[in-house]
């Protein structure tokens, strides 16, 4: 007996059997229990994640003559002609050989005869996209108004190049990628089945590959067992499919974050003499990069296809490089990308870029330069003499008018009697700084007109550039939660423009609102200014 591949051994022949589609076979099934079967369908979606199958599935459904409905028995006359392709009321039509309009006004003549031995006559036509325009047009008629008797099946891995006249008449059904759990499972099962040895590892290997695919990894590992026999080892796996060696991928991330230049250029050596290519490297590296930062936000998330030592290692690497440089390295990447795709040495301009990122290490995002000068702040203000008197960062509570301690009512000058207006306004930008440097920065060149018991009024200083600052409502925001938290009661600041608005000066330059907020509030921190290059 002729050997029979894996992936036409294993085909689904029930509804049961189809890994991965179960909103499309849940609809079929309860379709025609109740009787309520279109007159033609489209399956749309990638390759081999069953979708030919499950038009053969159907068409034995509704032309078994033993089985219960939905559930083809598989044993009498009409379920074995379509398992073997030789009904003659079932025919599969395969659209890129047969695309034109001859093809079609052949199946239009033959759509009025009725079945020879079945229920139904069934068209299934592959790759519908292939076919012509004007055979789509000549499709048309007969598709919207068929014989009771026919029923079309159309499949397609390009739903979008069908015509909408076409999908206007059809009950369209999407499928989706088989879940890299799901292919594991079922690849144990076969293994299983077939008295094959391999661990799971390798089975994740060829899962990997197989992109989503339940055909293709049946096909891989049908390769694999063809060279290694019953007993499979993960180092044949990767030499036969020509897989890129994770371990690799691995050590390059590694050595990127440690800053060695000097082992990136030897990893590059490995793969270009590995035979490997490069842009399929850089992707693979990209797709690294993209796993160990998805490790930090989403870490109990199967959002990645590692095995169960790759995952230890990805979120050991992910914790020792953190979300800012796993950032850095990953948008660097990308924006890298166009340069390799379209260059004619791109061993050269991988090596650089590698090189490159070695580097990013050295230089800290600007969140992290506000949080190193905010602890060195702490720290130099933590080491004033014993002797001097810190300033304090709250107002005490004031006796009321009947003597007895109450809410307090505007500043300490104004319960004891005095006038001055700005009495504690240093105490609120002391603790104002502890909090936010560059709002404080900001308000030092202000002055405070007024405090109520709901209102602190607040004047613009000489800056022309700072009078607009809180014209964000995300910074007024930001300045009325500080406020309450210092005065202790529901406050609402009142911003005063002081005199009309002056021309912006150079340092006003380099207020961008298209800046990030981080950036904008290094800028606010030093008083600096964004100066352009020759080159911008």
């Amino acid at each position: 007996m002729p050997y029979e591949v894996l992936a036409r051994k294993w085909r689904p022949q029930v509804f049961e059997d189809v890994i991965g589609q179960e909103h499309v076979t849940q609809t079929l099934m309860n379709a025609i229990k109740n009787e309520r079967l279109a007159h033609a369908y489209l399956f749309g979606g990638p390759r081999g994640v069953g979708k030919t199958s499950v038009a053969r599935i159907l068409a034995k459904a509704i032309n078994c003559e033993a089985g219960e409905p939905r559930i083809p028995c598989d044993k009498c006359r009409s379920c074995h002609e379509i398992t073997d392709g030789s009904s003659m009321d079932v025919q599969e039509i395969d659209g890129a050989s047969n695309r034109g309009i001859d093809e079609i006004r052949e199946l239009r003549g033959n759509v009025k005869y009725m079945p020879a031995s079945s229920k139904y006559r069934v068209y299934i036509i592959d790759e519908v996209h292939m076919l012509t325009l004007p055979a789509f047009n000549a499709l048309l008629k007969t598709l919207e108004e068929p014989p009771g008797h026919v029923k079309f099946i159309f499949a397609t891995t390009e739903s979008h190049k069908v015509p909408v006249t076409i999908l206007s008449r059809c009950q369209r059904f999407d499928f989706k990628r088989i879940p890299l759990a799901q292919i594991i499972g079922h690849l144990e099962k076969i293994t299983g089945e077939e008295g094959i040895e391999i661990t799971r590892s390798g089975l994740v290997m060829i899962a990997r590959e197989a992109d989503g695919s339940m055909r293709d990894a049946q096909g891989l590992l049908d390769q694999v067992i063809s060279f290694t026999g019953t007993t499979v080892e993960e180092k044949q796996i990767g030499e036969i499919l020509g897989i890129m060696d994770r371990d690799i991928i691995f050590e390059t991330s590694g050595s990127i974050m440690e800053g060695s230049a000097e082992r990136c250029l030897e990893i590059v050596e490995r793969i270009y003499n590995y035979g490997y290519d490069i842009k399929e490297f850089y992707r693979s590296l990209m797709e690294q990069f993209r796993n160990l930062l998805v490790m930090l936000i989403a870490p109990k998330d199967h959002l990645f296809a590692m095995t169960e030592d790759e995952e230890k290692e990805a979120r050991r690497q992910a914790e020792k490089a953190g979300m800012d440089k796993l950032q850095i390295f990953l948008n660097f990447l990308i924006n890298r990308e166009q340069d390799l795709r379209y260059s004619s040495h791109p061993r050269l301009v991988l090596e650089t870029i590698m090189i490159k990122m070695c580097h990013l290490g050295d230089f800290l995002s600007f969140d992290q330069v506000l949080r190193k000068i905010e602890s060195l702040e702490k720290r130099l203000t933590g080491a004033l003499p014993t002797g001097e008197k810190k300033m304090n960062t709250h107002i005490p509570p004031q006796k009321d008018d009947r003597g007895s301690h109450g809410t307090v009512k505007g500043t300490a000058a104004e319960e004891s009697g005095k006038t001055d207006p700005t009495e504690g306004w240093e105490e609120f930008l002391s603790f104002l700084s502890s909090k936010s440097k560059a709002l404080s920065n900001i308000l030092k060149d202000w002055r405070l007109e007024k405090l109520t018991d709901k209102t602190i009024e607040i004047a613009s200083g000489n800056q022309s550039f700072s009078s607009s600052y809180f014209d964000d409502p995300e910074r007024y925001d930001q300045l009325a939660k500080y406020c309450r938290e210092f005065f202790k009661r529901d406050i609402r600041p009142k911003i005063i423009v002081k005199g009309p608005q002056q021309p912006q000066d150079k340092r006003s330059s380099s207020r961008d609102s298209d800046l990030p907020p981080p950036i904008q509030d290094i800028l606010d921190v030093f008083q600096g200014e964004i100066k352009k290059g020759p080159l911008s």
